[in-house]
This record gives C-alpha cells, sequence and structure tokens, in this order.
C-alpha cells in the first residue's frame, strides 16, 4: 500500500508539460532522497524507477556484448542520478534510446544522450511533434530512426521489436517486446494499478489504449515480465486487469449516456466509485470519467 501511495503522489504532476514539467524538476532538485532503483529482470534486461519522488516513467535497459538499448530516460532534472545509476550496472555508452511516446517525464533526457552519441528511435509522430516544439531540446533530441508501425532491434542475442499502437495514450506511442527474454516495456499504455492518463490533446483515446491493451495481452504470456509506463513491475494477470478496468469503465459511463444523461449527471453520479482505489492525485474517478466521455462525445 506504501508503494501505491508513492506512485499516486509522485505522479499527480502527470499532465507533463509547460510549467508542470518546470515544478517538478524544481522538486527533484529539491529532494535530497531522489535515487532511482534497479531491478534486474533478465542476464541482459533491467528496471529502473525512481524512489524517493519523482524522476519520470520507468526506464528499461538491455545490456550486453552488443551495447546498450535503452527505453525512455525520466525527467531532465534527474540526469545525473540516472547516469550514476546506469554506471553501476555498465560502462558502455547508451548505443539505442527507444521514446515510447513524447511527454516529457520520459524523454526529457533524450538531448543530453543525443549529444552523447545514442540513435535515438521513435514512432514517426513522435518525431514531428518534438520538432514542432521548441521547447524539447532542440535537434539533439530529435530521433534519428524512425517508423510507422514496428520495427525490430537485433542486440545481445536478442529481438527488440518496437510496435506502434495508433491513438492510445498518445498518437505516438510504442511498446518494446524483447521476444527471446519474454521481457515487453508498456510505455503509458499501462499504469499499473492505478487509472490511466490519456492524453487526448495529444492523439489519444479510451477506445485506443482498450485497443492497446488487446494487443499486448495477445503478445504475451502469463511467463513475460510487464515494464509499465509508471508503477510496479507487472505481468499479464495485471494488464488483463488493467483492460478489464478500462473496458468496465468505458461500459458504465456508456450506460449512462445511452440513458440520456448530460456530462454533469453522469459526473454527479461518480459511475466509477467502484474503481476508487484506482485513483490518484491527477486521475480520480472524475477525471477518469471525463476522460471516457470525451469518447462518447462525437
Amino acid at each position: 500500500m506504501k508503494s501505491q501511495n508513492l506512485l499516486r503522489k509522485s505522479i499527480t504532476i502527470a499532465l507533463f508539460t509547460g510549467a508542470s514539467i518546470m515544478s517538478v524538476n524544481a522538486l527533484a532538485q529539491n529532494d535530497a532522497k531522489l535515487s532511482y532503483k534497479t531491478e534486474k529482470i533478465t542476464d541482459t534486461i533491467y528496471m529502473l524507477s525512481g524512489e524517493g519522488g519523482f524522476t519520470g516513467g520507468n526506464v528499461g535497459l538491455s545490456v550486453g556484448s552488443d551495447g546498450v538499448a535503452m527505453i525512455d530516460n525520466g525527467l531532465s532534472s534527474t540526469i545525473d542520478i540516472l547516469k550514476a545509476e546506469i554506471a553501476e550496472i555498465t560502462e558502455q555508452p547508451i548505443d539505442y534510446l527507444i521514446n515510447t511516446h513524447i511527454h516529457g517525464d520520459h524523454i526529457g533526457n533524450n538531448h543530453i544522450f543525443g549529444k552523447d552519441g545514442a540513435r535515438i528511435v521513435s514512432h514517426e509522430n513522435l518525431r514531428a511533434s518534438l520538432i514542432k516544439d521548441e521547447k524539447n531540446g532542440g535537434p539533439a533530441s530529435f530521433p534519428v530512426l524512425t517508423f510507422n508501425d514496428q520495427m525490430t532491434i537485433h542486440l545481445n542475442g536478442d529481438a527488440a521489436q518496437i510496435i506502434h499502437f495508433d491513438h492510445a495514450h498518445t498518437d505516438g506511442d510504442a511498446v518494446v517486446y524483447f521476444k527471446n527474454d519474454n521481457v515487453l516495456h508498456t510505455g503509458d499504455i499501462m499504469f499499473n494499478k492505478v487509472f490511466p492518463f490519456i492524453d487526448g490533446n495529444n492523439g489519444g483515446s479510451v477506445d485506443g489504449v482498450i485497443r492497446a491493451l488487446e494487443g499486448i495481452a495477445a503478445m504475451i504470456n502469463d511467463q513475460t515480465k510487464v515494464i509499465p509506463g509508471h508503477g510496479p513491475l507487472a505481468n499479464k494477470a495485471d494488464v488483463l486487469r488493467t483492460l478489464a478496468m478500462v473496458k468496465d469503465a468505458k461500459s458504465l459511463v456508456g450506460k449512462m449516456v445511452a440513458a440520456g444523461k448530460s456530462n454533469s449527471e453522469v459526473l454527479k453520479a461518480n459511475p466509477l466509485a467502484v474503481y476508487e482505489s484506482y485513483s490518484w492525485g491527477f486521475i480520480t474517478t472524475e477525471k477518469m470519467t471525463e476522460q471516457v466521455l470525451t469518447g462518447f462525445a462525437k
């Protein structure tokens, strides 16, 4: 329960844009206890997650004789502790940096690793969005390898399959599946044990999240280790539980919409009260209901 409360508190600022990122950076810089924790998942795959405060999304690392691939890279304010934690695992440079989506708590250090020589990989929509936004670190932060549907990086005895899911958390989401190691990083398509943030301003949608979670569930098995965008290491049962919650949330809200209830009436009725345990600072039952209602406003 303590770890889940910390998760709720630490990602309260999940709007991830403008002043929100600035305020989180300030908090991170002033928090002496802020650190990363490393969890070794297989002989070559690691998960790095924040402790003591908000460092950003979960980071994945593939380390071996072929080099190092990193998935996401946290907030810009945490670069020193991130690099220090990576140095405890390997002295090798980052060869490939895979971006799962546009938000600054996942790609806040693109410009640093880009300048260091990492080849940044993303969906083409993410690169286009970065080019439009002058606040994202300039050309050094831009992906140099992009894809439309999927691509594969072969390294460290595995095939890292990078797969796009359309209009889920955003319009540029990618999951990364290390097939031989049976480890999958979901980016923010999955928030483990709490309501998801669905960024409609960047092309996200409830239906897209449902399709993506269904696609992820179809790719993996009961032994798969799942690194979520936020929250503790997960498995297929966690993916299915999250999927069932989102689908049921859509159904509960949809029944009220079909009955002719206005948005304000739906919000007042709080149809997602049954999922109160999934609430956290930014996505409460009310905010989750609003996200679902957006999908019906067509």
